[in-house]
């Protein structure tokens, strides 16, 4: 490699980081050791619904990164989507306090910095404080469900055929309780109504679909489906002039990959669905980061992988922007890794040789540079540093720069269970989604028509057995005749039998009303 001096530095950063229109300043280039306050490195935010990267080793600053990213563009009246996994975002809605690593960093980047809070609501999966998000099975649709729990085509069909039945009657599909109840019946007592309409299934099928959802319900599934369902539009608000920044909380989500793929999928693909094409506009409408990323993708089938992928190159064209935060770019799939604009690569660290190779895969992700030994420095650098290469207002890929990061102006901590109580009890976004709804559905619908099923067979066979016993005891008469006789001829045995006459009497009665009135509701 040439060597090259900092006045060449300086140069190609300044030509390859233009600073037309409005962008948010991450920092300040380093080379040779030194910080260069010329070379300013800033991401317009006209090129922030290409998506994006953030990597690095526990400890490196991405978290920092994450948030003054997410500062810089609530400034810009930008709503930002947070799902927090580890608890440590909740910092933002406060300012940050003044102490001698940020006074130093300012000084080293020739900034002023002051402390600053910022307007958040708290959403949440599960039984964290916030706001509940919620889905019904039928917004999923049967191809995202049955992706969703890896079915092969057979299984597929299954679902799409449970979904098309529940469809044509107006049968509401809205939890996991339903899509099992819709099963039972569809290969019990209901095999033989949909046979001829819409084909047979067969019970191997329905077996390993059973088995896929309560594997789902395992992972806390059956939380998120029901009523009533999150509108994303409620993630467009803005407080002021500044946006809105949605904190998700995830804290006890880390075990549950499969939920949290199921969330983040259904997410996407609703935003997707909602919001309007935007073509390429100054400054995108909504900004996700997902912390943590490699759990979407540790337990997704391929599958379900291709979704995610087809949905981030598409989503863009709605104005979103979506920011996957790891360790290293490597818990990316490469056809999701190919679509990302900005990457912002914190240290690594090599312990091992599995560490060396994942340096050397991740080294090779960004451009190529004739003023870094990226391989070499990526193990180097201190926290808050990090090489950052992202696209230009023109979409071309920036110069790749080891950049000292600015310090984020809100706290770099958490809120106290306190400070979250507040904010939750003063939120719109909870009141709107507090109430639990469970109205009727395939659960209730299909259930009853099992008992009805169930109740017209005991009838029958009830019916069927007195039949029965009546031609014995004709049989019987014929063959003793002085059995009535003799009971005639008794009081006392005239009495009992003239009470137990009547008791049958209104029984059968009453039985015969009951039958009447479930068939007229029937019919």
């Amino acid at each position: 490699m040439a060597k090259k001096d900092t006045k060449e530095f300086i140069q190609e950063i300044q030509s390859g980081y233009d600073h037309k229109g409005k962008s948010i300043f991450l920092g300040a280039g380093i080379f040779e050791g030194k910080t260069n306050l010329e070379a300013k490195v800033s991401i317009p935010l006209a090129t922030l619904n290409r998506h994006g990267l953030i990597a690095g080793a526990t400890g490196t600053g991405k978290t920092k990164t994450l948030q003054l990213l997410s500062e810089g563009l609530a400034k810009e009246g930008i709503p930002v989507l947070l799902m927090d996994i580890k608890g440590d975002l909740s910092g933002i809605a406060k300012e940050g306090e003044k102490k001698e690593p940020i006074e130093k960093r300012s000084k080293d980047l020739g900034i002023s910095w002051k402390g600053e809070g910022f307007p958040v609501e708290f959403l949440t999966l599960s039984q964290e404080p916030g706001a509940k998000l919620k889905a019904t099975a039928a917004e999923f649709g049967p191809v995202l469900f049955s992706r969703i729990l890896d079915l092969n085509d057979t299984q597929m069909g299954v679902i799409a055929l449970i979904f098309k039945y529940c469809d044509d009657l107006g049968i509401p599909l809205l939890d996991l309780k339903d899509i099992k109840k819709a099963l039972q019946y569809l290969t019990d007592e209901g095999k033989e109504e949909i046979a001829k309409k819409y084909g047979a299934i067969s019970t191997s099928s329905a077996s390993t679909i059973l088995r896929k959802i309560i594997e789902l319900e395992g992972q806390g599934g059956e939380v998120f489906f029901g009523e009533p369902s999150f509108d994303v539009s409620d993630l467009l608000e803005k407080k002021g002039d500044k946006g809105q920044i949605s904190i998700i909380r995830l804290t006890d989500i880390q075990s549950k990959p499969r939920l949290f793929s199921t969330f983040m999928l259904s997410l996407l693909t609703e935003i997707y669905a909602n919001f309007p094409e935007a073509g390429d506009l100054d400054k995108p409408k909504l900004a996700i980061f997902i912390d943590e990323a490699h759990l979407v993708f540790d337990e997704a089938s391929k599958t379900l992988v291709d979704q995610i992928e087809s949905m981030v190159r598409l989503i863009r064209s709605k104005g979103v922007g979506i920011f996957f935060c790891t360790q290293s770019p490597t818990d990316i799939p490469s056809p999701v890794l190919a679509q990302l604009g900005l990457k912002v690569q914190h240290a690594l660290r090599a312990f091992t040789a599995n560490d060396r190779k994942a340096i050397k895969q991740a080294s090779e992700n960004y451009p190529i540079t004739d003023f870094y030994e990226v391989a070499e420095e990526i193990t180097q650098m201190g926290i808050g540093e990090a090489f950052v290469t992202a696209l230009n207002s023109k979409g071309i890929p920036t110069p790749l720069v080891r950049t000292l990061l600015a310090p984020p102006a809100s706290r770099m901590d958490i809120l106290t269970p306190t400070e979250i109580d507040k904010i939750v009890s003063s939120s719109d976004l909870v009141s709107k989604y507090s109430k639990e709804i469970d109205r009727e559905s395939a659960y209730e619908i299909l259930g009853k028509k099992i008992d009805n099923i169930a109740e017209g067979e005991e009838e029958a066979e009830i019916e069927e057995t007195g039949e029965s016993n009546k031609r014995k005891k004709r049989t019987k008469e014929k063959e003793d005749p002085g059995f009535l006789e003799s009971l005639a001829k008794n009081p006392l045995a005239r009495d009992v039998g003239r009470t137990v006459a009547r008791e049958v009497t209104r029984g059968l009665l009453g039985m015969l009303g009951v039958t009447s009135t479930k068939k007229s509701r029937r019919k």
